[in-house]
């Protein structure tokens, strides 16, 4: 048996769970986030709980047993509380500032880089520091990992886009022999 899979998902109040053939549905007060479930893995509702079971014990039905259970009480916690990743910007010139719905960023390139948030996702924008929300964990992860992309710090100076919080190692500078 899963350690994870196991265990139950507790429906906090105000939540809404549906299960239709292998579509589970997470409604909250603002945003409604839905998962395609594998054929293998059943889901059920009872009372205020989410139960997840496998029909089988292959190593696969294994291994999506716990993903599923972990990903259901994400679309809680999402849907509840939401999801937050700051990013941070460092270095000489560089800029974040929103223009509308698009993040606008000045990262010592000829051009400022353009990125528009997909649907779900509210970018906010407070001097160097990039605050990204949405009730999707793995879409605030995506979006968070897109944006950093731009510029990733590099190995000497650090400067780029990088996570809040996040240790960069820097290298040495050259250190050869001096005529």
């Amino acid at each position: 048996m899963s350690r994870i899979g196991k265990k139950p998902i507790v429906i906090p109040q105000g939540v809404t769970v549906t299960v239709q053939e292998h579509l589970v549905t997470v409604k909250g007060a603002k945003e409604s986030l839905t998962e395609k479930v594998h054929p293998l893995i059943n889901v059920k509702v009872e009372s205020n709980e989410i139960l997840v079971s496998r029909t089988g014990d292959t190593k696969e039905e294994r291994s999506l047993h716990g993903l599923t259970r972990a990903l259901i009480q994400n679309m809680v916690i999402g849907v509840t509380q939401g999801y937050t990743k700051e990013l941070e910007v460092k270095g000489t010139g560089y800029r974040a500032q929103l223009s509308g719905k698009k993040l606008v960023l000045n990262l010592g390139y000829s051009h400022p880089v353009e990125f528009v948030a997909p649907a779900g996702i509210a970018i906010q924008v407070e001097n160097n520091k990039i605050t990204i929300k949405g009730a999707d964990k793995q879409l605030v992860g995506e979006v968070a990992a897109n944006i950093r992309g731009f510029r990733v710090p590099d190995a000497y100076h650090g400067k780029g886009v990088k996570y809040l919080g996040e240790v960069l190692h820097l290298k040495e500078g050259k250190t050869g022999a001096k005529k």
